[in-house]
């Protein structure tokens, strides 16, 4: 009781609302930021790190939150709302802007009538990604300002400056969040909602309608704004100087001034870079002069190294790498505290000591248990001469053991249309190799169905399989087109593939139950044999993690309602149903065990079972 007095007393002399102090994440905090700023619309696909941004923003009534088919789409969205005169928002993950990038540049033009705020969430390390790239140069090739957040309490009060900057400069601007800011949590002050009325929209064609002649002027426009947003880069509060009167500095933005805080503590100078495009050039002049070794460390490319080294500090740089030219600084994954102590102390990492590896079990990323994906990808991997095209989702697993099938994968929508490329060489060489490529139920919708038209419409042949789960599955079980339901949990129309896939122009389309392997090896047969037209089966059945709906009961009636389990007297310890690579499947005494807390008795193991052993 005495401690909460003392807490209290002291919330009270530094006029802190201790009742409105919250523990948040990045993301959540970043939706509350958009909450806070009057924003009316948002939009966004679900994407790790940057999923959780969405699904917070959506349980604020007063903001109309959804889910798009991808993220071009869901920015085209939000830019029709700001140039109608709403605040709009959108956020992404990292390469998820690189589909979203056609709007982005030229709404960096245009403008809109009320503020455009949109978030990247990059990611460091990979941790879910197919690459690892630096969206800061997004904001230096569209010509647009950024603000980078380093914790929970900048995430949400970067956003309300980003409408700021916006209703300053017209220009929409970009949040570079990382999976560390968008993960970790910490206190945050929450304020409340600012009434933002609806801005009058007024028909400009000079401005909103970039054919070349108006583009050419918008372009000339576009400089003069750059050199504004360059003198506010260098006065605004977001982009401050900490003085410990020390002869070393470091230049950080995002999480990486926190990694660089808890190194060096108070011993050096800080240069803590927040809004990091347009950088703040006077300012780190202003910073180095005075020192003699100044370490800029930021994640991934040498993005303010350059413009450290550029205004003539080459000398006391240490980045990305050292005055003498030499590498310093890892050019990729996170500046954890770790990896900077290795480098500037020499201190070794727990991974570089000397370790006995045989006593280190390998546990790679598997398809759950009772996961719909496993008894195709169980059939297909078994099939002679075939190449499979894989995608992105959970079903990129199907590359791992026991199945060993996808070959190779890209980006989102590229297994139909890369696919139907190598079709079109092997058949040309004559190989007689057939693809496979592999999609899931939110991927198609994202971009495999213009890449299906491409099929069809250049006369591929290659097999197309539709993965279909009933939801977005990799990201954590978000509404797609597919489920009849909204981000807001409205009751929508709902998007049939297989009438979707027979209006692109396939003939040739069967609907399967991926947990028979009969239905599975009876499809791939029919379409195997089918050489001079496009295939597509479609496998439909929920995930297993999935909350099943009243549709999906309906539907599905009877799914996860059973489990299986060994009879050991049959059971002859052959192992072969561990080749289903269920994880609810392991050999205890030379017999297979079923774990019955993780089983949702899909049977396909008990379908490979050649002794009826699994009941």
């Amino acid at each position: 009781m005495a401690n909460n007095n003392s807490t209290e007393r002291n919330c009270n002399q530094c006029d802190c609302d201790v009742a409105n102090r919250v523990l948040m994440t990045g993301n959540e905090a970043v939706a509350r930021g958009v909450y806070e700023a009057g924003v009316h619309f948002a939009a966004a696909y679900p994407g790790t790190p940057s999923t959780e941004i969405m699904e917070n923003v959506a349980t604020y009534a007063d903001v109309h939150a959804q889910w798009s088919p991808n993220e071009k789409v869901a920015l085209e969205f939000a830019i029709g709302c700001a140039v109608a005169g709403a605040r709009a928002f959108a956020s992404m993950k990292h390469v998820g802007l690189n589909v979203a990038a056609d709007p982005l540049m030229t709404v960096s033009y245009s403008g809109a009538t009320a503020g455009l705020v949109v978030v990247t969430a990059d990611e460091p390390g990979m941790h879910s990604s197919q690459n690892e790239q630096d969206n800061r140069n997004y904001a230096r090739m569209a010509k647009i300002p950024m603000l980078e957040p380093s914790n929970s309490q900048e995430c949400k009060d970067y956003v309300k400056y980003a409408y700021e900057i916006f209703d300053q400069f017209g220009a929409p601007v970009l949040i570079r969040m990382t999976t560390r800011v968008c993960h970790s949590k910490s206190i945050v002050q929450l304020g409340t909602r600012e009434q933002v009325p609806l801005a009058t929209y007024v028909k400009n064609v000079q401005k909103f309608v970039t054919v070349p002649a108006n583009a050419r002027k918008l372009r000339v426009a576009l400089e003069d704004r750059m050199d504004a947003l360059k003198n506010y880069s260098n006065t605004t509060q977001l982009n401050r100087i900490e003085d410990n009167g020390a002869r070393v500095g470091v230049i950080a933005s995002g999480m990486c001034y926190n990694y660089a805080k808890e190194l060096f503590g108070d011993t050096v100078n800080y240069l803590k870079v927040g809004f990091s495009y347009p950088l703040p050039s006077k300012l780190i002049g202003q910073f180095c002069q005075y020192l003699d070794k100044v370490y800029v460390i930021e994640e991934n490319d040498e993005f303010i190294e350059e413009a450290v080294r550029v205004i003539g500090y080459s000398n006391v740089c240490y980045g990305k790498y050292q005055p003498s030219g030499e590498r310093y600084l890892p050019p990729y994954g996170e500046m954890t505290v770790d990896v900077l102590r290795k480098v500037i102390y020499n201190v070794q990492l727990a991974q570089d000591m000397d370790i006995d590896s045989s006593l280190i079990v390998a546990r790679p990323p598997t398809l759950c248990a009772g996961c719909p994906h496993r008894g195709f990808f169980y059939t297909v991997g078994k099939r002679p001469n075939t190449v499979i095209a894989g995608d992105i989702g959970c079903y990129t697993l199907g590359f791992t053991p026991p199945y060993n099938a996808t070959d190779f994968n890209n980006c989102m929508g590229a297994s139909v249309s890369a696919g139907a490329g190598m079709q079109q060489v092997f058949d040309k060489i004559g190989k007689g190799k057939r693809v496979v490529s592999v999609i899931g139920d939110s991927t198609f919708f994202h971009s495999g169905m213009t890449s299906l038209l491409e099929v069809v419409y250049n006369k591929s042949n290659n097999i197309v399989v539709i993965l279909d789960n009933r939801i977005t599955g990799m990201t954590g079980h978000q509404e797609n087109p597919g489920t009849g339901y909204t981000l807001q949990g409205q009751s929508t129309k709902i998007a049939d593939i297989e009438s979707i896939v027979r209006a692109l122009g396939v003939d040739n389309v069967r609907t399967v139950n991926p947990n028979d392997l009969a239905q599975v090896n009876n499809a791939l047969d029919w379409a195997y044999a089918i050489k001079d037209q496009p295939t597509v089966i479609i496998t439909k059945y929920p995930c297993a993690l999935k909350r099943l709906t009243q549709l999906d009961k309906n539907q599905f009636s009877g799914a996860f309602t059973t489990k299986c389990h060994v009879n050991t007297e049959k059971c002859v310890g052959c192992k072969l149903c561990l080749k289903s690579g269920c994880p609810a499947i392991s050999v205890v005494n030379k017999k297979a065990r079923i774990d019955a807390l993780s089983c949702v008795g899909c049977t396909v193991c008990k379908q490979i079972c050649r002794i009826d052993a699994i009941e």
